[in-house]
């Protein structure tokens, strides 16, 4: 009998709710005790709590109340989702009641050995949150049923740089989740045209009735991200600029959410980008000012002067 099928039926001998002896086992699977030995440890680690007695009526057992779980995990599996915990949080995650009852049943349904090692991984990690809103999780929970079911929603929404609001029919396609904030990607019945929308600007939200496919084949990541970054269309506009230094800080700004899109060459110590003109020297000079003496502009000359010139616009404001 496979080894998976052994374990299966010990583990269907400990759920008759006696204790069993490793010597009964042994005998009714027609195997080596030590052999019985080693796969209840392997047993109880994979997350069964066995309870184990020793002397006259002694044996093997289960908690009782083990028949109630419908899923068992190892002790990485435990930890991983004891983790998974602390970044949901962190995120703003709308699911966090829910999600903190499945951590509890996952030490509920754990032995005090493998309770004692998943607490040294998971006291091992800590996630720093950011202050954030309580006010959007509302927002969340309706905005991802509305995903899943297929039905649209009516929103109060709070344009950006504008005390506007405007109601609006959407669609929701997908949600998503960028610095600190929550999205939802869908058709703006209002614009006719696929939008993306902050959920920390909804006013108020009401589902609706009405249902909707979403597109065949939609990535609401490249939509999300061909909108964050500025359209290179123009090829007669686009010029390269040189950046050398340190290679760990090139290794920084080439993986930057908006310049590393742009990186044309890299070697160790200069990286090449290729961007339009107006976009060089309205948003680089400011990207790159936070970097000081660890890099160094080899070219445009055109950006040099525009640096120049930011910083001592800089110095000029807070001269006053």
């Amino acid at each position: 009998m496979p080894k998976i099928d052994n374990m299966l039926a010990i583990l269907w001998m400990l759920r008759s709710g006696e204790k069993v002896t490793a010597q009964q086992i042994s005998e009714r699977l027609e195997m080596n005790i030590r052999t019985v030995y080693r796969y209840i440890d392997t047993i109880s680690t994979s997350g069964v709590p066995i309870v184990s007695e020793s002397g006259h009526n002694g044996g093997y057992s289960l908690l009782d109340h083990f028949v109630d779980a419908p899923l068992f995990f190892d002790a990485e599996e435990q930890t991983s989702l004891f983790h998974a915990a602390v970044f949901a949080e962190e995120a703003g995650y709308y699911g966090g009641e829910a999600l903190n009852r499945a951590i509890s049943k996952l030490s509920h349904y754990s032995n005090h050995e493998q309770e004692t090692k998943v607490n040294q991984h998971v006291t091992s990690l800590e996630v720093i949150s950011r202050s954030r809103s309580l006010s959007v999780e509302p927002f969340l929970k309706e905005l991802e049923q509305a995903v899943a079911d297929g039905y649209s929603v009516n929103m109060v929404y709070h344009k950006n740089g504008s005390k506007q609001l405007d109601d609006r029919l959407v669609d929701p396609y997908r949600m998503i989740y960028w610095n600190h904030k929550w999205y939802v990607i869908g058709f703006c019945h209002l614009r006719n045209d696929i939008r993306s929308f902050r959920v920390d600007r909804i006013e108020s939200l009401t589902p609706t009735e009405n249902t909707f496919s979403r597109p065949k084949h939609f990535s609401a990541r490249d939509f999300f991200t061909r909108n964050l970054l500025p359209a290179t269309d123009d090829k007669d506009r686009v010029i390269s600029f040189v950046i050398s230094g340190d290679r760990r800080v090139l290794d920084d700004i080439c993986e930057h959410w908006f310049l590393g899109h742009y990186v044309k060459e890299r070697t160790s110590n200069q990286a090449v980008f290729l961007l339009e003109e107006d976009v060089l020297h309205t948003y680089v000079p400011y990207l790159l000012l936070p970097y000081n003496q660890s890099i160094k502009v080899m070219e445009p000359v055109s950006l040099k002067k525009r640096m120049i010139e930011v910083l001592t616009e800089l110095i000029k404001f807070h001269e006053v």
